[in-house]
């Protein structure tokens, strides 16, 4: 939930679940000592059971938990200590004993299998390369001498067009995204074949809450859905319009009661980089350019991190 500076009354290397949820899927390896809210029951590893405790086994008891607790609670049977102390689950043996070799050997070569999805993903799209161009560094450097100017965005992009509702009941399942609001999955709420009408990738939609999201792909949206159409612009420069957008419809004027419709986006001011009193779209694609190699360069720097390590681990198990 957030971070204290008074001391931790639990210590690390265990694992924690919430009393008042439907089954382990609030269950999460704590590495770091930690203060634990009241509704945290904190598993502590007997060391008659385990030589040594790490996070790969808590990952394997974890999983094996949720598999176990999958289906089998609800609101009013819901997943305490005492039905936390019942729990049975399977783990791998050998000897009579939880493997542990075989469980570290294991998580490290899944580790690995996603490590080199993530490797080649980051090659795949030219994500390897974090390094600034003069250009890049140049527009990060000038940023606070910048100038700014306020924008309406139906003079920009035209009306936004609002999507139209379609019932869970009625969605056909295919591979078509479609939106409504929310946060999780991105506000993806299924994928569908229904004969809707499909936006375009390179846009912006913005819920009934006012949040705003960037769409590098087709999709069809509900009527809690506006679509703002930057699709002519450069992908970098949508990105940064899409945050423009979100700064300014994101303030807190919209919930249940009073919805966002895309009449609110045709109405919306936005505050944008500006050349010779125009919107500066170059700029601003470089300044997101710059910001995603800063970014990446620590996934990439944590990828070869991971890999080598795995391959120590790997290489170590196949020697045996």
């Amino acid at each position: 939930m957030g971070f204290s500076n008074l001391a931790p009354n639990n210590k690390g290397n265990t694992i924690t679940c919430s009393d008042t949820t439907l089954g382990a899927d609030t269950m999460f390896y704590q590495q770091n000592d930690f203060i634990g809210y009241s509704h945290i029951q904190n598993l502590v590893p007997r060391s008659n059971k385990f030589s040594s405790f790490n996070k790969s086994i808590a990952h394997i008891i974890i999983a094996a938990c949720r598999v176990s607790t999958s289906k089998q609670y609800d609101y009013g049977n819901k997943y305490n200590r005492d039905l936390m102390n019942k729990t049975v689950i399977q783990l791998p043996v050998k000897n009579g004993k939880i493997d542990i070799e075989f469980i570290d050997s294991f998580i490290a070569e899944l580790e690995a299998q996603r490590i080199a999805e993530l490797e080649a993903y980051l090659t795949i799209t030219e994500f390897k390369d974090y390094t600034l161009t003069e250009t890049e560094q140049k527009a990060l450097d000038g940023f606070d001498s910048i100038e700014w100017k306020t924008y309406n965005l139906e003079k920009l992009f035209g009306k936004a067009t609002r999507g139209k509702r379609l019932k869970s009941a009625d969605r056909i399942p295919g591979t078509l995204p479609f939106v409504t609001a929310g946060e999780a999955e991105e506000g993806v709420s299924a994928f569908i074949r229904n004969n809707v009408t499909i936006f375009s990738g390179n846009t912006t939609t913005i819920d009934m809450f006012g949040s705003a999201k960037y769409r590098n792909y087709k999709y069809g949206g509900d009527d809690h859905i506006a679509v703002v159409h930057t699709e002519k612009l450069p992908k970098t420069a949508s990105i940064f319009i899409t945050t423009a957008i979100h700064k300014s419809s994101h303030s807190g004027l919209f919930d249940y009661s009073r919805n966002f419709y895309a009449k609110d986006a045709d109405e919306l001011s936005i505050s944008l980089p500006t050349l010779d009193e125009k919107p500066d779209y170059e700029i601003m694609g470089t300044l997101i350019s710059a910001i995603q190699k800063l970014v990446i360069k620590d996934v990439v720097l944590y990828a070869d991190r991971k890999i080598s390590a795995t391959k120590k681990v790997v290489d170590k198990q196949q020697t045996r």
